[in-house]
């Protein structure tokens, strides 16, 4: 019995007969290693990871240093990103956010993944009522603006960074529940997965041998994909006030605190834009990067153009 797997082509075989995804993983990796952009974003996203455990230590300034005799001084030796209006060196503030809206991001894509593919993949296999019943719900959280719906959660709730992480985690549950039960409604076709069913095989160890590892590529690509939203919602609920409270800095909130001085200290907006630009652009492009990889008919004609 041959396994098609996500990732594309079939699957070797062990000796055991059962389907071993080695040799995918393999193909995965070369057309990866294929994708120059795609490893840029990795060293891009890798940076960013490394500043924000290491932020601590490589802050030049303490985050709520203040010194008002040197408020909005332009980008200098002493301060590379200029100071704030309230004399806080930016470019400490900024490495300071990096960890906090990575943080967030992480947890509240967790959050969704971990609630919203058990709920996609019970929905895809089973079918009926509960298939019906499930994706109702969903589409009822689909019917709200995204970032309405979030400012209604956090508005019910305290503002602060763990309302912030549920408030996003919520919202993109439905997202991940949409994208694992039409994998799921996919992969439940196929005949292994039918012949499973013919000789009696538990339901719950179908979907953790067969249907899991096989929905795996649009799900590692929509986490990818989520972590980028996530973090513009951050700085879109911290930039509206209901995001992370002042003191602690944030890019949104600080992109908030430089409206009133966008012609006086271009600085202070222009970097921690930068910033958001940067991360939500690495991790868009590592999400196309892993779609090529991941989706079996770009893989195909990749190794038709290497064999050319």
């Amino acid at each position: 019995m041959k396994q098609t797997s996500e990732t594309g082509g079939e699957a070797s075989q062990d000796p055991s007969g059962s389907a071993s995804p080695a040799s995918g993983r393999v193909a995965a990796w070369k057309l990866l290693a294929a994708h120059p952009v795609t490893l840029f974003s990795i060293f891009v996203l890798t940076c960013i990871v490394v500043v924000a455990l290491a932020a601590p230590w490589i802050a030049p300034y303490g985050v709520n240093q203040t010194d008002v005799s040197r408020a909005l001084q332009p980008p200098s030796a002493a301060h590379w990103m200029g100071t704030d209006d309230l004399g806080r060196d930016v470019m400490s503030r900024i490495i300071a956010a990096t960890g906090t809206s990575m943080q967030i991001a992480v947890a509240s894509v967790v959050f969704a993944f971990m609630v919203g593919v058990p709920i996609g993949i019970l929905a895809g296999y089973v079918g009926g009522l509960v298939d019906a019943v499930l994706m109702r719900v969903v589409d009822v959280m689909f019917a709200f603006p995204v970032l309405l719906l979030a400012l209604a959660i956090v508005a019910i709730l305290t503002p602060g960074q763990l309302t912030t992480m549920i408030a996003i985690g919520v919202v993109f549950t439905p997202i991940f529940a949409r994208v694992a039960r039409a994998s799921t409604l996919s992969v439940r076709v196929e005949p292994f997965v039918q012949v499973s069913r013919t000789m009696g095989t538990p339901g719950w160890w179908i979907l953790l041998r067969h249907i899991l590892p096989n929905i795996t590529g649009p799900i590692v690509v929509q986490t990818s994909l989520s972590l980028a939203f996530a973090i513009l919602s951050e700085a879109a609920l911290s930039f509206l006030g209901l995001g992370i409270q002042p003191p602690y800095p944030s890019w949104g909130g600080m992109l908030f605190d430089a409206q009133g001085f966008m012609s006086q200290a271009w600085w202070m907006s222009v970097f921690p834009g930068a910033a958001i630009f940067i991360a939500v652009l690495a991790f868009n492009l590592l999400g196309d990067g892993l779609r090529d990889v991941l989706d079996p008919k770009q893989r195909t004609l990749a190794e038709l153009r290497r064999k050319r």
